[in-house]
């Protein structure tokens, strides 16, 4: 720790880097069983990742084990399939770490790393990709070596190098929120799937270091050819598949069956600036947007024939009532502010309830309304912070698991109707909390130089000096995201509250373009990546040094993936506030990643070449004066090292002096404990060293 900054009590760099963080450890995966006895969960110790089955009686409050691996499941025993599908969905649980019911029937299904498990008897052996029970759960499917395979045979044909049935492709899995490639129908007589062809993508390589193996990539780069997805139809005894005339579309972007069979789906163009809602066929509701239009999982379908659906036509995303036809019933939710999930419709009382940012974007709650539009949203959840729900109208109960800045996660059964307890199901305070010295981090907000409302975060050393402080700012910054929210992980955050007992601010801000405040706070981003968000942060910098809390002169960022990037812009742009920079897994020029991602907030580089050479980092390397940090895994086959090896030519070049930190064996965010406690020992050491220094270094 550098001599002129207050010694305090430390938190140790190994509890720093330990997952799961102080009093995160919760219970995910929560569901009613189909026959409406129990609550299922996954839970893991306080202290571990190895997750468990559980269940809680609905009859009388008691919870029961169901399934704990004997001995356990490591990232070494699982395939490479199914280690780069936790890698997409950043999933870390081990153990059970997913499970399913039977969508009519109390099927019960367990993936494990020899097979599939059904009501605890092994029903398949081996790989099996994406597993799903049928409604009735008397058959299960899966993928495997690239077919569609029901029970014991396959039900497609024709896989081979670069095709695919029944899996969901790159974009699908990383940037569209889609994981599956196939469906079952509601009677299970059918299964739509969908075929990926990627014959005609160039490989991007990947060498592993240790062993000298290398693995090849199918990768779309922006403005480059995606893969070819058709959607077919085909029975659970197999056959020739009939396919389907979905028009002329690039992404396939949602599948899903009405309870009437009907199949609805969902299209992009290439722009992502119309989607194309079809129903057996025939266009019911078309989408567009002079910015883009978001995917989201809200349309509902209901018995007779009628659908829910979520639209950000208004700027602000709401729910809609339409006839079978797509002829627009009725607005059932309005305001500046926006709907996050559809949590439950109930056909026959008319009610639906849904999750959303209507007392705050920092928050989220559960609220009902009426389908008939005739009254006004009621709000369930009552304790400020965030509410996840899972609702079961034909019970009248919904989960609530529930956290704040203040308060670590509680999971209870509440009445729909009233929102009061029935059953206590988690409650288990970390002592790690109290015995770390973790305090949460005052939630602040401010106005921009143009007048924009922003929302940020402040973690304060408890020093009694008051500051100014050295400040550190943790930035993402980009779409589709939120740091400053009103929930534990906030507080959790182990390496700012290591930087605050250290003697440093720390300083968190959703500059615009981050998640959930209406479509023209993201769209801000349009055509440019790299300006709104850096004149953001660094507003957020001047006051927080306006209100005596950050010493202007000691200023230093961090960041990781999108955040890598707006580190590099900030310490290139913004020299005269920030000193020091810690980059993590940056994206470095747009040209270098995915079509999906990018496509939606530049366009096609062919269409916008100014906005793309201006949102890369290269044009502003000449303008970097502070300390830098890179920090890439050598194997990452999202944000790619050829991104961080890029910028290390124009460094050169520039003759400006860099530290490079690279992890040879891990991918986009590190898994090895040990690899993990050396990351946080290394980036706080460098922002200590150089956040110590009373002026800038002159570097470059």
């Amino acid at each position: 720790m550098p001599d002129d900054l207050p010694p305090t009590a430390g938190i140790p760099l190994e509890d720093v880097a330990r997952l799961p963080a102080p009093g995160t450890s919760a219970p995910t995966a929560i569901a009613f069983s189909p026959d409406g006895t129990v609550v299922s969960y996954l839970l893991a110790g306080e202290a571990d990742l190895d997750r468990r089955l559980y269940a809680l009686s609905l009859d009388d409050g008691s919870t029961r084990l169901l399934l704990e691996p004997a001995d356990g499941v490591t990232e070494e025993a699982l395939s490479p399939e199914e280690k780069l599908r936790r890698e997409r969905q950043r999933e870390y649980g081990l153990g059970v770490s997913r499970y399913t019911w039977a969508q009519d029937a109390p099927v019960l299904m367990v993936p494990l790393p020899d097979g599939l498990y059904v009501d605890g008897v092994l029903r398949v052996e081996g790989q099996a990709l994406d597993p799903q029970l049928s409604p009735d759960g008397s058959r299960v499917a899966y993928v495997r070596d690239g077919e569609l395979w029901v029970d014991d045979k396959p039900v497609t044909t024709g896989a081979q190098e670069g095709v695919t049935h029944g899996l969901a492709e790159f974009i699908a899995q990383e940037e569209m929120d889609r994981s599956h490639g196939f469906w079952w129908s509601p009677d299970g007589t059918r299964l739509a799937f969908a075929e990926v062809d990627e014959r005609h993508i160039p490989e991007y390589r990947i060498q592993h270091v240790e062993d000298n193996t290398e693995e090849r990539h199918r990768y779309p780069f922006a403005g480059a050819d995606n893969a070819k997805v058709r959607l077919g139809l085909v029975g659970p005894e197999g056959g020739e598949p009939e396919w389907l005339d979905l028009g002329e579309y690039e992404y396939l972007a949602r599948v899903d069956w009405g309870p009437d069979g009907s199949l609805f789906v969902q299209t992009e163009d290439r722009s992502q600036q119309r989607l194309t809602l079809r129903r057996d066929g025939v266009v019911v509701l078309e989408e567009a947007s002079d910015v883009w239009v978001n995917l989201h999982d809200m349309l509902r379908p209901l018995p007779d024939g009628r659908f829910v659906w979520a639209s950000e036509r208004s700027g602000f995303r709401h729910l809609y009532l339409y006839e079978a036809d797509g002829t627009l019933v009725r607005q059932l939710t309005e305001g500046e502010w926006q709907v996050d999930s559809v949590d439950a419709v109930d056909p026959e009382t008319g009610r639906v309830w849904f999750s959303a940012t209507k007392d705050g974007a920092g928050e989220r709650h559960l609220y009902e309304v009426g389908l008939d539009g005739g009254s006004e949203a009621r709000r369930l959840t009552t304790a400020a912070g965030v509410h996840q729900s899972v609702v079961n109208p034909g019970l009248g109960l919904f989960v609530d698991s529930h956290s704040s800045a203040v308060a670590q996660p509680t999971v209870t059964v509440r009445r729909l109707s009233d929102g009061v307890m029935v059953h206590p199901l988690f409650a288990r305070p970390d002592p790690r909390v109290a015995a770390l010295g973790l305090a949460p981090p005052e939630l602040v907000s401010f106005e921009n130089r143009g007048g924009t409302l922003l929302h940020g975060a402040v973690f304060k050393p408890d020093d009694g000096t008051g500051g100014p402080w050295p400040t550190a700012v943790l930035v993402y910054g980009g779409p589709h995201a939120q740091l400053a929210v009103d929930h534990w992980p906030l507080t959790a955050n182990m390496r700012a509250q290591y930087l605050r007992s250290q003697g440093f601010l720390v300083a968190v801000c959703d500059n615009r373009g981050s998640a959930r405040r209406g479509l023209a706070f993201e769209g801000v981003l349009r055509g440019r990546l790299g300006q709104a968000e850096v004149d953001d942060q660094v507003d957020f910098v001047r006051w927080l040094a306006g209100q005596g809390l950050a010493d202007l002169e000691r200023v230093g960022v961090y960041g990781w993936s999108y955040g890598g990037y707006m580190a590099l812009m900030l310490l290139a742009r913004a020299p005269e506030v920030f000193a020091a920079a810690v980059a993590g897994a940056p994206v470095t020029s747009w040209d270098g990643y995915d079509t999906h991602y990018t496509e939606r907030y530049l366009g096609l580089p062919a269409d916008n070449a100014k906005g793309y050479e201006a949102s890369a980092v290269f044009p502003y390397v000449r303008d970097m004066r502070g300390d830098l940090l890179l920090v890439h895994g050598l194997i990452d086959e999202n944000v790619h090292f050829r991104h961080t090896a890029r910028l290390m030519n124009r460094l050169i070049a520039a003759r400006h002096d860099y530290a490079a930190l690279l992890f040879p064996d891990e991918r986009h965010g590190p898994r090895s404990l040990p690899d993990r406690v050396y990351l946080e020992q290394r980036v706080t050491d460098f922002l200590a060293t150089r956040l110590a220094r009373p002026s800038r270094s002159g570097n470059g």
